[in-house]
């Protein structure tokens, strides 16, 4: 049995939302510890910003996305529990098969990585899918956000450390971070929010765990979404024209994947208003 229909977010006024908080709280955290590192030059509190850095984004997009629901079955703690273990088995597989398979391919390499990454942060997703305790779109919007999120907080944080390492001192740390940060809803969690939306949608329509063509056409459309945005952040355009429009092309892939994300929580917000507590038996086969 789920909990209770809880009052949408749209309810609850703006500035007690979680969402809001968690970015407020740690977007000043962020700032005031950068502050003290600058002020005292006291390297050993740069991985306490990096870390804050990386996860506070990703933090509040997921309780963003998780606030949008005007019911919900899914406990905040087994989305916490998605987006731990999610982000963390998704950068372990991605990484190595990463490293073990792809060399100095070209453009190519972006297409193998997108295949790679969409594929390792669905891991602890189907996981969820196939114990087949949650089943509906809404619910398959909110894990797909928490594992690419946790992906995303994690990968940040190696850049966030990788940065620490150069000559730039804590102002490269705080570019990498916020960057990554204000980029990571447009791309790892879009496009993983994107395909266990259609995984769980397609699931409601048939009854029953499916892995059919409008599933396969999210998974190619996230993959390439990936390919495209990092062939453009890889690019550095020799004249203002060509640099515009590398940038165009990386601003046109957020629009899409931010568009396509949002409408499918809007959708699964509609879906999930009429509130359903549990999931009907699968036909037999």
């Amino acid at each position: 049995m789920g909990e209770p229909a809880m009052a949408s977010n749209r309810t609850i006024p703006f500035y007690r939302r979680n969402s809001v908080r968690a970015l407020a709280g740690g977007t000043i955290a962020f700032f005031i510890l950068s502050a003290l590192v600058q002020a005292t030059d006291n390297r050993g509190y740069i991985p306490v910003v990096i870390i804050v850095g990386a996860f506070v984004a990703p933090v509040a997009f997921v309780s963003f996305v998780y606030e949008r629901e005007p019911g919900r079955d899914i406990r905040a703690g087994v989305v916490g529990l998605c987006f731990v273990w999610g982000g963390a088995i998704g950068v372990s597989v991605a990484a190595t098969l990463e490293y073990a398979t792809l060399r100095s391919l070209g453009t190519a390499e972006m297409f193998g990585v997108g295949i790679i990454e969409e594929s390792a942060k669905l891991i602890f997703p189907l996981a969820i899918y196939f114990h087949g305790r949650y089943c509906s779109e809404a619910d398959g919007v909110i894990f797909g956000v928490a594992s690419g999120m946790g992906f995303a907080a994690l990968e940040t944080l190696g850049y966030g450390f990788a940065a620490a390492q150069g000559s730039g001192g804590i102002g490269s740390v705080d570019a990498t971070l916020i960057v990554r940060g204000l980029l990571s809803p447009a791309g790892h969690g879009a496009w993983t929010g994107l395909v266990c939306a259609v995984l769980w949608r397609e699931r409601e329509k048939t009854g029953r765990r499916v892995i059919n063509l409008p599933v396969m056409a999210a998974f190619t459309a996230a993959v390439l979404f990936h390919a495209f945005w990092d062939i453009f952040n890889s690019q550095i355009g020799p004249t203002a024209i060509e640099a515009f429009g590398i940038e165009l092309g990386g601003g046109v892939i957020a629009l899409l994947s931010l568009s396509l994300l949002f409408h499918m929580v809007n959708e699964a917000a509609h879906r999930r208003a009429m509130f359903v507590p549990g999931c009907s038996p699968e036909p037999s086969q």
